[in-house]
């Protein structure tokens, strides 16, 4: 991998006025929306004029529906109107623009092709970002023309309304590439990370690990899918909403969870036994906040505000929940 790319030690990224988004579907459609209420030109692309004319009109029309439930502020309509237009091709979509995101099906074969036919008609300074959800860049690297602009950049749907957005360089990324649509991403109102290649990235690697495991569960006959499902969403998961796995396990204590892989480890082997790089912080007597260190560094003086913290964002998000109220079906 180049190390710049992932550093951000490149060029001062350039400031995107215009861009293309090419799939107008659904993913590409939330990522257009929220480029035009962050102020960029935005230009859809697709199969055809009229598609990419229906998928103005869906978008401009969904946000109407957003502004009525209170999801985007007043004025999202007007500004979308304004910033969004639909191109007759692929190719007239990205003449002339500082960005393009990819956004088609997720196959090989077709963001391949699309990716020839984007950057083949781009100008060579144009960025091209991909969003793939698990598909090497690298690989794809190879159909682009001058690769170097080339990167995943990974949103979560739906786009309008997920925060994370992974940035995944190629080993032949330009520094630059990488800066400016980490700026872009961050422009957009977004928290953008930098990644390394690898197929699924970071966010579906571990989110297709526990659904595979969850599907287990069940074939196993453990549990139902709504039981699981219940689960989930009211323990670990509830509260992955505020933190990640390294920060819940610190506070948990690392010595907890190695106990608790011998557990799983003397019933499910070696696909449940304890990383070997848990094992050794924990015999290194890095415990996690207990005692000061474990896979993060949380200063002394500063624990019992985390714990606080910690505790006054369950409670509001347990509220927030109550107000919710249940998901329909559920």
């Amino acid at each position: 991998m180049n190390q710049s790319s992932v550093d951000g030690s490149g060029a001062q990224p350039t400031a995107v006025g215009r861009a293309a988004v090419v799939g107008s579907g659904y993913m590409g459609g939330g990522i257009a929306q929220v480029l035009a209420l962050a102020g960029i030109d935005v230009v859809l692309g697709d199969v055809d004029a009229e598609r990419a004319e229906a998928a103005r009109r869906r978008l401009i029309d969904e946000a109407a529906r957003f502004v009525e439930r209170g999801l985007f502020e007043p004025g999202a309509v007007e500004t979308i109107t304004a910033r969004l237009s639909a191109a007759e091709s692929i190719e007239a979509a990205v003449a002339g623009v500082d960005y393009v995101t990819e956004a088609v099906f997720e196959s090989r074969e077709v963001k391949k092709a699309v990716l020839a036919r984007v950057s083949g008609a781009a100008a060579p300074s144009t960025i091209i970002g991909s969003n793939t959800s698990a598909i090497p860049i690298e690989e794809l690297a190879a159909a682009v023309v001058h690769p170097e602009r080339f990167l995943g950049v990974h949103w979560m749907n739906p786009a309008p309304f997920v925060p994370g957005v992974e940035l995944i360089p190629a080993a032949g990324t330009a520094a630059s590439a990488v800066d400016t649509a980490e700026a872009l991403v961050a422009a957009a109102g977004k928290n953008p990370a930098r990644v390394s290649d690898s197929p699924g990235f970071v966010a579906n690697r571990l989110q297709f690990a526990l659904y595979k495991e969850a599907v287990r569960v069940v074939e196993e006959g453990l549990a139902t899918p709504e039981q699981i499902d219940t689960v989930v969403s009211n323990t670990f998961g509830f509260r992955l909403a505020l933190f990640g796995p390294f920060a819940i396990g610190d506070m948990a204590g690392l010595d907890v969870y190695a106990a608790s892989y011998e557990s799983l480890a003397a019933e499910y082997g070696e696909r449940l036994a304890a990383p070997e790089l848990l094992t050794e912080t924990v015999r290194a007597g890095h415990l996690g906040l207990k005692s000061g260190r474990g896979f993060l560094d949380v200063p002394a003086d500063e624990a019992a505000a985390l714990v606080a913290y910690r505790d006054k964002a369950y409670a509001a998000l347990s509220a927030l929940r109550k107000q919710l109220g249940p998901a329909p079906g559920r």
